[in-house]
């Protein structure tokens, strides 16, 4: 960048203040158009209202112009299961430069600012949805869950199967669908923890009035499972569908079978790795897959320090390239103690690992398992390194269904 031009901007925490040139600029980057912003269900300014909780509640830093916000993004302060374990991690969101500044390096100081703020908070690890996959990885983040659509006729419906509980359609706010959902995200690794704030933002471009909760009630009347939908022109559409017992999934799909007069197609998402196509008689349907968001691990020593192992295991220790976190770039050694418990040391201990951020990130996040990546040489180890990460590391598959 132009000497001249770099000594008139500064960087600085985007306040309250800057609410409108906030989400001007967001607007601009994303191709948010007023038309999109009507279909969402919402009235003039009350976008800009909404999103102001956002701004309260995320850490948001900018570059400037003199009092012109011209780069920006904002961290978004969330709570995921790590393999069972409840953790801070670091949304990246409201990523965007003005185009008259791209290419300057402006995006690559917010990023540094944006790793060493989640540090000091305690946030070791961070989630974004990439507009593009090659800039983040070359930032340190790796793709950590995908996205799963499937499209099924009307005549591959499932027949229905008798099960003891029964579905009630509800508001999609009801307070069996967020308990449902909460019971759910303890115990599958990866989800978002959710509180209001990330309830908000996971219905903030669509319009709820037009979506239904079905809630499958067990025999007891406990809540097990739903499905967020809605019907538009002979499509019944799947939002989300989330079980916590097999009976759960039945007789959800029971009811989506039950509206097979109804429509002619039932279009959804999955966001985990299980194919819907091995779950029906007939499995010839149409389904795509897609990376969804990415994960990257911001401080190295403290997550492999709270990271849940699977079990014991034989001391080793990694060798880690960061391209932004220089904490990182170092050897990392682990080895157990009596008790069970990991212990983290400078010292390389045992077998070396080689690798990057983003293939330790996607290795600890179980979306791709370590002998995979060595094979396709994302990282180096003997094969004693990879029995003992193949034994330590869970098997759990992230889920993730969120969008900030």
């Amino acid at each position: 960048m132009d000497d001249n031009i770099r000594k008139n901007l500064t960087i600085k925490p985007v306040t309250l203040d800057y609410l409108e040139q906030f989400n001007d600029l967001l607007a601009y980057v994303f191709q948010v158009t007023a038309k999109e912003v009507e279909e969402s269900g919402y009235e003039e300014g009350e976008l800009e209202r909404a999103k102001r909780p956002v701004l309260e509640k995320s850490d948001v830093i900018g570059w400037f112009h003199e009092d012109q916000l011209i780069s920006q993004l904002a961290i978004y302060p969330c709570v995921v299961n790590l393999h069972g374990r409840q953790v801070k991690m670091g949304g990246l969101t409201g990523v965007g430069t003005y185009p008259e500044y791209a290419g300057h390096g402006l995006m690559h100081d917010l990023v540094r600012l944006a790793l060493q703020h989640m540090r000091a908070h305690k946030q070791w690890l961070s989630y974004l949805y990439p507009y593009s996959i090659p800039f983040y990885r070359k930032k340190g983040w790796e793709i950590m869950s995908d996205h799963l659509t499937f499209e099924v006729k009307d005549t591959q419906l499932p027949k229905p199967v008798a099960v003891a509980g029964h579905v009630e359609r509800l508001e999609i706010d009801d307070p069996d669908v967020i308990a449902t959902y909460q019971t759910y995200a303890l115990h599958n690794h990866g989800a978002m923890i959710r509180n209001q704030l990330n309830w908000d933002e996971y219905w903030r471009w669509e319009n709820e009035e037009e979506r239904i909760a079905g809630v499958y009630y067990d025999a007891d009347d406990q809540p097990q499972g739903y499905v967020l939908y809605w019907i538009a022109q002979e499509v019944f559409h799947i939002k989300e569908m989330v079980y916590n017992t097999q009976e759960a999934r039945v007789g959800l799909w029971n009811f989506v079978s039950a509206h097979f007069s109804m429509v002619e197609l039932v279009r959804g998402n999955i966001y985990k790795n299980e194919p819907l196509h091995f779950l029906l008689a007939d499995g010839d349907i149409k389904q795509t897959i897609h990376p969804y968001y990415m994960a990257r691990i911001v401080d190295v020593a403290e997550f492999l320090q709270e990271y849940p192992f699977a079990e014991s295991g034989q001391p080793l220790h990694f060798v880690v390239s960061d391209p932004l976190a220089e904490w990182n770039n170092r050897t990392f050694g682990l080895w157990w103690d009596e008790s069970g418990q990991v212990n983290v040391t400078t010292r390389p201990v045992g077998e070396a690992v080689t690798l990057d951020i983003q293939t330790l990130t996607t290795m600890l996040m179980s979306y791709r398992r370590p002998s995979y990546l060595a094979k396709i040489e994302r990282l180096q180890a003997s094969k004693a390194a990879l029995k003992v990460l193949e034994n330590i590391i869970p098997m759990d598959e992230p889920y993730f269904s969120d969008y900030f």
